[in-house]
This record gives structure tokens, C-alpha cells and sequence, in this order.
């Protein structure tokens, strides 16, 4: 599989983390299933491949060309069949409300069609997407659409104890909840409900699954933590762990480093690539 990342322009920097380009030039007849583990939303450009995602246990539906996926509690199962190419971008949690109307915790776990949300402009959104002959052409039609979104929200701005939070989460989540209240600035209540409208999740949640996902790229090797770091990750016994991984991955650590996992492990390739950049 292959896999191209882009930083967004700065004006769009404070609302999207990342835009990226999948793409797999598989036999029409070959089916890959995988899941995925998102800590922001998504929104995601299905150009090429059958895609479906189990929305209950053992029912797969779609939602169009054009999709919006909430952050995810727990392993979000997809399925593709044929070659794909996928285009799309990572939604900051600082920048959520200046993008979407209600709260993340209402549309977190969810697979929706992107024109629930954003109307006829997710129309041509995919419509520039599809028609572009590059990836910089893909980049500017989503950029110029995404503009046009914000102009919607003109007094909102992007929330920067939330901003600051997704680095805390993402570069030192075996913190205390109650810490990072304090370095933040607000109560654990407050902070409770700050991260509940824009990470979809609890702060406990959001650093669980943190903590995992920093487990699970050390485990696949794209990361080299030093030995006080590895053993702040470790957790208090293998029977812990393998709770963890079933309940991120429905497989136990043993299953997980064998397992062949495309869509979930360039995730976490993507993910500790920029993990640092903020």
C-alpha cells in the first residue's frame, strides 16, 4: 500500500492535522479486512474499492463516496474489496467546533455520509477530489472547501487548551487526569466536558487509547522508546495488557504482532511520524 501525507496550508493548520493519500493497486477480486482506531475525526474521499464497515457486529453497511468518521472508543472494522485510493484529512479537537454544529461526543463512532453534516458542499468537495489528475489538486479542492465551511463559524476559533491537550495526549499519556487539568488550566470537570464536545471521549478515554496506540506503534517498531519511557508504557500485568488489546484490537498482543493489519498500521506509521510536529 501505498501512502503520501501532507501538512495542511498555515491558515488551515489550527483546524486540520494532516491530508493523505492511500492507494492500493490490488486485483479486482482480492478482499482485505482490517479495522481502524481513529483519535480524530475524519473525513475520508472513497475514489476506487467496494467499502464497507461494520456498523453493528456482523452487518456492513457504506455511506457514500464521501464519509465522515468520528473518533473511535474502540476498533472500527472496514472491508474493501478490489484496488482503492482514498483520499482525505485528520480533523484537529481544538478545531471541531469551528467545523460542525454539535458536540464530537454526539457523532464519535460513527460512519456517516458527509453531506448530513455539511450539505451540497461535500458534494463538491468529492466532485473537485474526483476530478483532480494529482495529489495537489485533490489538496486544493478539500482546502477550498473547508474554507468555505469555516466562513459559517465566523466567531469561532480554534480552542487552545484543547489544542494543547492533543500534544499532552499524544506525547505523554500515562499522565494523571488531574495534572493535566492543571497544566491546562481548568478543573477535571471542565476539562471533562471540553474534551467530551471536541475529542468525542472522556480524558480517561482519550489517554487510554493513547496509551495503547503508543504501545501498539513500539510493538510494530516504527517507534523507539528509551527504557523509562517503554516501562511507563508497560502495563501492570500481562493480564492487563491483553485486556487492552482485545479491547482495541479484538486480539491479543501475541495475535497483534503477527497479524496483518495494512489500513491500522499505516495508521500507526502516519501517527508517530507527526506525533512530535506541534
Amino acid at each position: 500500500m501505498l501512502s503520501r501525507t501532507y501538512r495542511p496550508s498555515a491558515d488551515l493548520a489550527p483546524y486540520i492535522r494532516r491530508f493523505y493519500v492511500f492507494e492500493a493497486p490490488l486485483p479486482d477480486e482480492v478482499v482485505v479486512e482490517d479495522f481502524l482506531l481513529a483519535e480524530t475525526a475524519f473525513v475520508r474521499c472513497l475514489l476506487r474499492g467496494d467499502w464497507s464497515a461494520e456498523t453493528r457486529p456482523g452487518e456492513w453497511n457504506t455511506a457514500g463516496n464521501i464519509v465522515f468518521f468520528g473518533a473511535n472508543s474502540g476498533p472500527l472494522k472496514v472491508r474493501v474489496k478490489g484496488g482503492f485510493a482514498v483520499t482525505g484529512f485528520a480533523i484537529r479537537p481544538s478545531g471541531w467546533h469551528t467545523l460542525f454544529s454539535s458536540p464530537h461526543n454526539q457523532l464519535a463512532d460513527q460512519m456517516r455520509p458527509l453531506q448530513e453534516l455539511w450539505g451540497e458542499l461535500a458534494d463538491r468537495m468529492i466532485a473537485g477530489v474526483s476530478q483532480a489528475v494529482d495529489d495537489e489538486g485533490q489538496l486544493a479542492a478539500m482546502e477550498r472547501c473547508i474554507r468555505e465551511r469555516l466562513e459559517l463559524f465566523p466567531g469561532h476559533l480554534p480552542d487552545p487548551q484543547m489544542a494543547q491537550f492533543e500534544i499532552i495526549a499524544r506525547t505523554d499519556s500515562t499522565i494523571r487526569i488531574e495534572d493535566a487539568a492543571g497544566q491546562l488550566g481548568l478543573s477535571v470537570r471542565q476539562l471533562e466536558r471540553r474534551c467530551l464536545a471536541a475529542f468525542g471521549l472522556t480524558p480517561k478515554a482519550v489517554l487510554r487509547r493513547s496509551r495503547f496506540l503508543d504501545a501498539a506503534t513500539a510493538l510494530r517498531g516504527f517507534s523507539n522508546p528509551s527504557e523509562i519511557e517503554l516501562g511507563a508504557l508497560r502495563y501492570y500485568d500481562q493480564s492487563h495488557m491483553n485486556r487492552e488489546f482485545r479491547r482495541y484490537t479484538g486480539m491479543t498482543p501475541r495475535v497483534f504482532s503477527k497479524a496483518v493489519t495494512p489500513l491500522q498500521t499505516a495508521g500507526l506509521k502516519l501517527r508517530e511520524e507527526s506525533r512530535f510536529e506541534d
